[in-house]
């Protein structure tokens, strides 16, 4: 399958994880073409530097002739896309995604982490850890990583493959989950924490992808579960007919003066540059499959140790003496409260001001918003923003301040449904010993977060 040489036609190129696909395929010397009806940074830039983006936005169904071998169709895509029908009535292959990773690493051993939540961080580290030992590998995962060029990478040489694996829809065509495709021998699951509900309308429906999930363990294969969530732990200790079933909690740590070390039986006390109990459940997970992988316990500590997290996963902007600036891609409720508690556990002697943005589908939905309840406690001062023009276009019922008022629960809660008028907020406020979170899977109406950081540090310093 990973021959290099063929056609391929990406519809729908400009996506997170399709234009690094088709960036790769291009570089193993395929002859890539795609099209999309809009494509932004940094998807544009990358794809204009391998001479991949498209002359035109649009869809052009002449692009696609009997020449072509295989398309791949992502999300962004309509059912009735006028070069998908093309490609079908022509016979072309049609693909989603991870139905191609398949296809490219089914004689490899594959590891796949899923999870509502820290499947990006667990995955970056894995990844980090056998680079850090120079093992070769292939890998797909959602987010940029210090020291790898792309998200993706296909090669016939590697004999594995590292996949975030998510359960959301595989392509307009394809309703199986996408992580379903993948057919693992090592996996995790993190926790489930209902999200998606565009697709998934109830919970059990949501829950039941990833009860799918540990059953699609290859024969030997190994599940690696976080035994502290009820219903991970459920799905965990169901018998699955030749698959090893581990649990896992939290990797023992302190934290002191800001600084999180790993507390380990025979590497002493492990300085590491990522921070929060969240993050120290993902550190363990990724730990096990390491050891899965035949790296000894003190050679992932030796690794980890330079491990900064992946891109938007509590990224630190800017800092001083007195402050620390961050940005996260946390959105759903679970991530939020996590991501919240563990900046304000990392510096217990600073205030938190913490700033989330509801900008997907679910997080602007009136029916989900009441599972925000209490996700902003520990912030000494809690900040909500959403754009009533994010719900028009995704066409939803209008919410109010006062909805999400009462939806999160926090007293003092700050509401805006204008970015400028919340960057005047945050301006306003006392910033000695105080740190800012802004969270998001958006930008905050394009908020040029290191120029606010800075001007509020030159406030201060």
């Amino acid at each position: 399958m990973n021959k290099t040489g063929k056609r391929i036609h990406f519809i729908a190129i400009g996506g997170s994880v399709m234009h690094n696909l088709a960036i790769e395929l291009h570089k193993s010397g395929n002859q890539v073409t795609g099209s999309d009806d809009h494509i932004f940074d940094p998807s544009k830039s990358r794809l204009a530097q391998y001479g991949l983006l498209p002359d035109n936005f649009g869809w052009y169904p002449e692009k696609i002739t009997s020449e072509v071998e295989a398309v791949i169709l992502g999300m962004h895509a309509r059912p009735d896309n006028p070069e998908l029908k093309k490609a079908q009535d022509l016979g072309i292959e049609v693909f989603s995604f991870p139905e191609y990773l398949y296809q490219c690493h089914q004689h490899k051993k594959r590891v796949v982490i899923g999870g509502s939540h820290g499947k990006t961080t667990i995955t970056s580290m894995i990844m980090h850890v056998l680079k850090y030992h120079q093992r070769d590998f292939d890998y797909m995962v959602g987010a940029a990583l210090e020291g790898f060029e792309s998200s993706v990478k296909i090669t016939n040489e590697a004999p594995l493959a590292i996949l975030e694996g998510d359960e959301y829809l595989s392509s307009p065509i394809d309703t199986r989950s996408k992580f379903l495709h993948y057919r693992p021998h090592i996996g995790v699951i993190t926790g489930i924490a209902w999200d998606h509900i565009n697709i998934f309308k109830t919970f059990d429906e949501y829950v039941k992808v990833f009860d799918d999930f540990a059953a699609s363990f290859q024969t030997n294969g190994v599940l690696i579960y976080h035994e502290g969530d009820e219903l991970v732990r459920k799905i965990g200790e169901k018998p699955q007919e030749g698959v090893t079933q581990v649990g896992y909690q939290i990797h023992p740590y302190r934290v002191e003066n800001g600084q999180t070390l790993l507390l380990t039986d025979k590497c002493g006390e492990v300085p590491i540059q990522i921070m929060g109990e969240h993050n120290m459940k993902n550190l363990l997970a990724a730990k096990m499959v390491c050891t899965q992988l035949s790296i000894e316990a003190q050679d992932f500590y030796k690794a980890i140790a330079s491990f900064k997290g992946a891109a938007r996963r509590l990224e630190k902007v800017a800092s001083s003496e007195q402050n620390a600036f961050f940005k996260d891609f946390a959105h759903a409720p679970s991530k939020v409260l996590a991501t919240t508690e563990a900046v304000k556990q990392q510096f217990e002697d600073r205030r938190l001001i913490a700033c989330v943005e509801l900008h997907t589908f679910s997080s602007l939905n009136k029916t989900f918003l009441t599972q925000y309840q209490g996700v902003l406690n520990a912030a000494d001062v809690a900040v909500v923003y959403f754009n009533p023009a994010a719900i028009a276009l995704k066409q939803l019922e209008p919410i109010t301040v006062d909805e999400v008022k009462a939806a999160f629960a926090k007293d003092g809660l700050q509401v805006f449904d204008d970015a400028s008028k919340m960057v005047n907020f945050l301006y306003e406020q006392n910033w000695e010993a105080t740190n800012l979170l802004m969270m998001s899977s958006g930008n905050f109406n394009n908020l040029n977060l290191p120029q606010l950081a800075s001007e509020i540090m030159e406030k201060v310093n």
